[in-house]
C-alpha cells in the first residue's frame, strides 16, 4: 500500500479555470490585447502563469518584457479575486478525508505560483495536514521537471515505490514519469482520458472516490 499521496492542484482538487481566465482577461484587457472564453484558457493552463500568459498573447505579441506586464497585472488580481470562481471538485474534500484518516501522508505538488498554491489549499483544505505544499518557486524549474516530487520525498522520506501521483495533465503524466513513481490520471480536470491515456498511467480514476479503492 503507498505510504504518500502527492496531488497536482488545478484541475485535480480545485477547478480554477474561471478565476485563472478572468485574472488573465483583465490584465490582456488593460494592455488592448484580445481577450479569450474561459474554455479557451483549458489549453493555456499546466506548465505556470508564464507559459499561460505566453500562450494568451497575441502570437506577434509573445514577448518576454510583454509576459512580464501581464504577470504584473495578473499576480495583484489573482491574489484578492481567485477564490471568486474557483471550487473543489465533488467528492474531493472527503476523499482527502478518508486518505488523512487512513494515516497516508499527503502534499501538493503545482506549477502555480507558490504564494498562491499556498493561499488556496489552506482556503479550500483548512481540515487537510498536508505534508508539503509546493508551487512554482522562483528560480526552479517547474513541472515535469521531477524537483517537485524529489524535494517531497526528501520532506517525507517516503520513498518512490511507496508514491502516488494524482493529476489531471500531460505535464502530470510526465512529471510522475520522471521522478520514477506511480501515475493516476483523473479525466474531472483540464484534459481528457484519450490524451491522458497517451501515457499510461498504472490508474485511471473517472471520479475522486476511485483513488480510494485504487489505493485499498
Amino acid at each position: 500500500m503507498k505510504k504518500l499521496v502527492i496531488f497536482d492542484l488545478d484541475g485535480t482538487l480545485l477547478n480554477t479555470i474561471a478565476d485563472l481566465a478572468a485574472a488573465t482577461n483583465q490584465a490582456l484587457e488593460k494592455l488592448h490585447y484580445p481577450l479569450h472564453p474561459t474554455q479557451a484558457y483549458l489549453r493555456f493552463v499546466g506548465n505556470g502563469i508564464n507559459k499561460l500568459f505566453e500562450r494568451a498573447l497575441p502570437e506577434s505579441a509573445r514577448t518576454q518584457e510583454n509576459i512580464l506586464r501581464v504577470r504584473e497585472l495578473f499576480v495583484p488580481y489573482y491574489d484578492v479575486h481567485g477564490t471568486e470562481l474557483t471550487k473543489p471538485y465533488d467528492g474531493i474534500p472527503s476523499v482527502l478525508e478518508a486518505l488523512q484518516k487512513q494515516g497516508l501522508k499527503l502534499a501538493v505538488a503545482s506549477n502555480k505560483y507558490q504564494a498562491a498554491t499556498v493561499e488556496l489549499v489552506k482556503h479550500y483544505f483548512p481540515q487537510i495536514a498536508f505534508t508539503a505544499v509546493l508551487g512554482q518557486r522562483e528560480g526552479l524549474p517547474t513541472k515535469p521537471d521531477p524537483l517537485f516530487v524529489k524535494d517531497i520525498l526528501r520532506q517525507t522520506a517516503i520513498t518512490e515505490p511507496d508514491t502516488l501521483y494524482v493529476g489531471d495533465s500531460d505535464v502530470d503524466m510526465q512529471t510522475a514519469r520522471n521522478a520514477g513513481v506511480d501515475a493516476c490520471a483523473v479525466t474531472w480536470g483540464f484534459r481528457t482520458r484519450e490524451e491522458l491515456a497517451v501515457y499510461h498511467p498504472k490508474y485511471m480514476a473517472e471520479r475522486p472516490e476511485d483513488i480510494l479503492h485504487m489505493l485499498k
